[in-house]
């Protein structure tokens, strides 16, 4: 017996029905997969070893984050080269949005604006900016005892006699914040680098350097017991916690930069990740518990997501660039 043309047109109209159907279901599979980000533990890698103050504000976002993403963010310290190890593994990872940066001046603005060609990461081309989270001043620090009870003394000494400075690395963004003091205010300053604020805190209390440039931060509890002075600060206005303190702009120096510190993923990381990511950091630095942890030394939360942290960071790499002087260029070796 036959099968009739009507039965025919039937059966086709049953068997697109059915690879529709299946089309339909794997699309709605696919967005609930998306949708269902995160579904296992992010990791924030930071570039500093456990207890340093770049790991206590990336312990301080990945708890907050955890909270509210919906995943534990857990943090794997790498250490070395300045944050830049760090950075370059998270170049190369998997741009899945779970492996994420905490980025900061040095990796992602000091070092590539004086020695792009040594790092195995380009910026801003190999990362996907998800947000800054802080700026943290640098300060000029004095032992209580010295001589000089004014940054505007240490200006005026300067301008006829050298005077000497101690920052924690050469190259590092202390050491090319004081460099760039020292060439907007004509002054005549000896770098001296050492390779931690405790000896150079030491070596200063005992007289033997003049003063130490540093990110304010870690040592604003000393400031506060009475150990060191603070004679002013870098950024745009003065610090809530140390209001008494001037900036150098208001002393006729107009360095600003700062201390930062944010958010990256690798390039290639899908926007709508990325944008959950930038939403959640967002909520954590709206946080009263944050915010207390972050003001109390000095430092301020700053809510720059997405692209606007992407123009922030180009902005800051032009920055150092300007700083670059023929002299700090042979210091670092460039």
């Amino acid at each position: 017996m036959g099968i009739s043309s009507a039965t025919l047109l039937v059966k086709r109209l049953g068997i697109h029905a059915a690879v529709a159907a299946t089309l339909g279901l794997a699309a709605l599979t696919g967005g609930a997969a998306q949708a269902a980000y995160p579904d296992r533990p992010i990791t924030l890698v930071v570039g500093f070893p456990p207890g340093g103050g770049g790991d206590l504000y990336g312990r301080l976002i990945a708890t907050a984050m955890g909270k509210t993403i919906g995943q534990t963010v857990i943090v794997e310290n790498r250490p070395g080269a300045g944050g830049n190890i760090a950075a370059g593994l998270v170049a190369k990872a998997a741009p899945d949005g779970y492996t994420i940066l905490l980025a900061m001046s040095g990796n992602l603005a000091v070092s590539p604006a004086f020695k792009p060609q040594s790092l195995p990461y380009k910026v801003p081309e190999d990362f996907t900016p998800i947000g800054l989270i802080l700026e943290a001043p640098h300060g000029l620090f004095v032992a209580t005892q010295s001589r000089f009870k004014s940054a505007q003394e240490v200006i005026n000494t300067a301008k006829d006699k050298e005077l000497t400075f101690a920052s924690t690395g050469t190259g590092g963004a202390a050491h090319i914040g004081m460099e760039t003091i020292k060439e907007l205010g004509h002054l005549k300053l000896l770098h001296v680098p050492y390779k931690g604020s405790g000896p150079a805190i030491t070596d200063m209390i005992g007289g033997q350097i003049d003063m130490f440039f540093a990110t304010a931060s870690p040592l604003v509890p000393q400031v506060q017991q009475g150990q060191l002075r603070v004679l002013a600060l870098t950024g745009s206005q003065r610090s809530p916690i140390l209001p008494d303190v001037p900036t150098f702009k208001e002393l006729g120096i107009d360095m600003t930069m700062t201390q930062w510190y944010g958010l990256a993923a690798p390039a290639g990381t899908p926007p709508d990740v990325v944008k959950m990511l930038s939403d959640h950091l967002s909520r954590a630095l709206k946080d009263p518990s944050v915010q207390n942890t972050i003001r109390k030394d000095a430092a301020m939360e700053r809510d720059l997501p997405l692209n606007q942290f992407k123009q922030y960071i180009v902005q800051d790499i032009a920055n150092y660039r300007k700083a670059a002087t023929p002299d700090l260029l042979k210091q670092i070796g460039q």
